[in-house]
């Protein structure tokens, strides 16, 4: 099993390799904070005494204080900016954002989640909360590089060899694709840490979540946006859970809470879990989960063997354990859960990456291969199943085109293959859209095997699991983790 070192080429979001251009935010009159009001001080002004003793006249300047300047969308973008977006898009960003004050500042505290970093201040391209799509902050298309993973032992000589840095060269464009979804992603990320609190109803988190990816993104059909539904899966419920309409859940502060989500541009695909905890008590399945993600990440590589990468992930996932309730429980990997290929519009693209030792899989990492290394972590059986109601669906990626004889279900599955392809959607989309009265029309392209449900994958009851996930790219000459950040 080959081992990795790291060497950071660009640090993602870091605004010191990635020099901001004044044209690109446009800045406001007051030189201060706009988010204060701020008063000059008196200067008084005192004559000195004549000849004659008497005293001169106090002259006092008038007090001059500064109008109060508040950001907005409106604000922050240039004319030429927002004649580019939809105005029902920026009517729906104005409302994601609320009351929410605007500024210029990149440091966000993270304090109050387990296991997850602070973003650092320093200059930036990008309001907090966010209001500037990716494209307009690096308009010369030339994105953060994520982190760099140098390749050892038998592929030491891809870091040099010219060859393979001409590859690198020639597929720069499909780099371009992934690592402007990557920073899309981050900021989203960013965003959502910020409204991540107990109380918070969880169709109003991944709505907020969803709108802010397709703004930043610049959705534009099947050509970039989001890559399926978020998942805000609680505690024993693992992952493919997302609130249906009429599903009012709240965010609660004992919950442990999975966000998993994607962003796409030309269907190159970028997909990150974290796990939003606010009790300490769960720190250490938090602290094992991650530590089997990163493992898996260092293992993983060029020619190496999934079967190994599981291996090695199961054996750090379950050399921690966890005390709940003066009960002590070993950390299981959830057996049936995997990492996976990506392809084009295709999240799961035919490879698996297991968590678990002794699957059978002898399926290779190959040169050019995108992959997520995503673990689960369980202090229940460690296996998951079926249960509740189905939120997630997908077109069948190898679905043959047939004849279909409802006209219901052909009409849902023409807006289908428009507007997702094979990409995941759910319930909520199809009523974002003014889909009405859809429910056999689904329940028939189901049956017909042309569409795949994706319920709730469940442990037992009582049981908390976490997630991280990554998403990286072996290049031919080195290993890129696209999506970090410095939350995790």
């Amino acid at each position: 099993m080959e081992t990795a070192t790291v060497r950071t080429e660009m640090l993602v979001e870091d605004p010191a390799n990635v020099k901001p251009k004044a044209e690109e935010i446009p800045k406001p009159a007051p030189p201060k904070d706009e988010d204060s009001d701020e008063e000059e001080k008196d200067d008084e002004v005192e004559a000195g005494e004549g000849a004659d003793g008497a005293k001169g006249d106090k002259k006092k300047k008038k007090k001059k204080k500064k109008k109060k300047v508040k950001l907005t969308v409106d604000k922050v973008l240039t004319p030429e900016q927002l004649a580019q977006i939809p105005k029902e898009r920026i009517e729906i960003i104005k409302k994601v954002l609320g009351d929410m004050p605007i500024k210029r500042e990149r440091a966000q505290d993270n304090s109050h989640f387990r296991n997850l970093g602070s973003w650092k201040e320093g200059p930036t391209l990008q309001t907090n909360p966010p209001t500037i799509p990716v494209d307009f902050q690096f308009p010369d298309r030339v994105f953060p590089i994520g982190q760099i993973m140098e390749y050892t032992g038998s592929n030491m000589y891809r870091t040099t060899n010219a060859e393979l840095k001409e590859k690198d060269r020639i597929a720069e464009e499909h780099y371009t694709h992934l690592r402007k979804a990557a920073e899309c992603q981050r900021q989203v990320r960013k965003f959502t840490q910020s409204i991540a609190k107990p109380g918070i109803r969880l169709i109003d988190l991944c709505e907020k979540l969803e709108e802010m990816n397709r703004h930043l993104v610049n959705e534009n059909g099947l050509h970039a946006g989001i890559a399926f539904p978020t998942g805000c899966s609680i505690n024993h419920v693992a992952a493919h859970y997302t609130p249906n309409a009429g599903d009012f859940t709240v965010l609660g502060p004992d919950d442990v809470c999975k966000i998993d989500f994607g962003t796409q541009v030309e269907g190159r695909i970028i997909d990150t879990a974290f796990t939003v905890a606010f009790n300490p008590k769960f720190d250490p399945l938090l602290l094992a989960v991650q530590d089997a993600t990163e493992t898996g990440i260092r293992e993983a590589g060029i020619d190496v063997r999934v079967s190994d990468v599981g291996a090695a992930i199961q054996e750090a996932m379950e050399s921690h354990e966890i005390e709940l309730d003066g009960k002590t429980y070993r950390i299981r990997s959830v057996k049936n859960l995997n990492g996976h290929l990506i392809g084009p519009y295709h999240i799961h693209g035919g490879k698996s990456v297991p968590i678990v030792a002794g699957t059978g899989m002898n399926d290779k990492m190959e040169e050019g291969e995108l992959y997520a290394i995503e673990t689960f972590g369980s202090t229940g059986k460690g296996y998951v199943w079926e249960e509740g109601e189905c939120s997630h669906y997908m077109k069948d990626f190898y679905a043959q085109p047939r004849a279909i004889r409802n006209p219901r279900a052909k009409g849902l599955l023409k807006h289908i293959e428009t507007n997702f392809s094979t990409l995941a959607f759910c319930k909520r989309w199809l009523d974002r859209a003014g889909e009405t009265n859809y429910i056999l029309a689904l329940k028939h392209l189901v049956d017909d095997g042309i569409v795949n449900p994706y319920p709730p994958l469940c442990d037992v009851k009582g049981s908390y699991v976490a997630q991280y996930e990554h998403t990286f790219l072996l290049r031919p000459t080195c290993k890129e983790v696209l999506s970090r950040g410095e939350d995790y």
